[in-house]
């Protein structure tokens, strides 16, 4: 996968940097995984926070609009080959139906936002290899009948 330019940039700043996404939420008020989306284009900041950011990587101004567009989201239409995101695609293709059907039991006929949509990453330390804990709270929407 080739990476947007601006991506490339902005991490190559953080890197040289020596900040953490996790540093970068302390800067600009924002959770670091919606940090890292806005990084990737999937997110449009606000003027206020590419200006925070730009400024924290120490990037000129030109970033700033950029940052403030409203991004194209999604991986496009193929099956991811990155190991990491792969593994989410699997997780859909085995548990996607059974996650559906929970849903359905517990709340009715509908979807999860993810617009009104939150995720967090953990790390879980384990003495048999440490887990990575992914929480993800969306907004249940009911589908309506006209």
């Amino acid at each position: 996968m080739s990476l947007p330019e601006i991506t490339q940039k902005l991490l190559a700043a953080k890197q040289e940097k020596k900040l953490s996404f996790a540093d970068l939420e302390k800067v600009i008020g924002r959770d670091e995984v919606w940090i890292a989306a806005l990084f990737y284009r999937q997110a449009s900041a606000s003027e206020e926070e590419a200006k925070l950011l730009v400024e924290a990587l120490g990037l000129d101004n030109s970033y700033i609009k950029e940052l403030t567009e409203y991004p194209i989201k999604g991986l496009g239409p193929v099956v991811p080959i990155d190991p990491l995101i792969y593994r989410f695609y699997e997780i859909m293709q085995v548990y996607g139906f059974p996650i559906k059907e929970v849903i359905q039991e517990k709340f009715g006929d509908g979807i999860m936002s993810a617009i009104d949509f939150t995720l967090d990453i953990e790390k879980e330390e384990d003495p048999k290899g440490d887990r990575v804990k992914i929480i993800m709270s969306g907004k249940f929407l009911p589908y309506k009948k006209w």
